[in-house]
């Protein structure tokens, strides 16, 4: 990677934190707004499901932006996406440091699973009780994720010295 290359990425990751910082304040006040009304609860359920989608797709923007700028490329195959994050927690001998730790990882790995889900289903066939993990697990998700890559950030600015 080059020097004059890495106050782009920096730029670019700060700006998805941003935005994923965005998201978690909306997804809280969302999620304590619930209403008792099936119907009315499912358009917010439905809206909750979409944001725990975006918020990890913003993490895995963030994953690629790296691989591509420092590992030289993301993984090419049917199971990329499980591949980038895992390779996200590895350190790279002479390449980098871990992007993330190995907890910020395995947090990660059910929000990877659910957006998945959400692909895949209508918004009628959520399952309330995996929302209610997914929220549960979120702050500890997003507060590991942010120091994590904060921490990324530390070394490139060290390596573009």
């Amino acid at each position: 990677m080059k020097n004059r290359q890495i106050p782009d990425l920096i730029a670019e990751i700060e700006n998805e934190l941003d935005s994923i910082n965005l998201l978690f304040d909306q997804l809280i006040k969302t999620a304590q707004s619930i209403p008792r009304s099936k119907v009315k609860r499912q358009i917010y359920e439905e809206s909750i499901a979409l944001k725990l989608h975006n918020f990890y797709t913003g993490c895995e923007r963030i994953f690629r932006k790296i691989a591509d700028s420092v590992n030289g490329g993301t993984p090419d195959s049917y199971d990329w996406h499980i591949r980038l994050l895992n390779i996200m927690s590895l350190e790279l001998d002479k390449i980098r440091p871990p992007v993330i730790s190995k907890k910020t990882a395995s947090l990660l790995k059910d929000f990877l699973g659910f957006r998945h889900v959400i692909r895949n289903i209508y918004g009628f066939e959520l399952d309330s009780e995996r929302l209610t993990f997914l929220l549960n697990r979120l702050p500890a998700a997003v507060s590991g994720f942010q120091n994590d890559i904060s921490k990324f950030i530390t070394f490139l600015k060290k390596l573009e010295q």
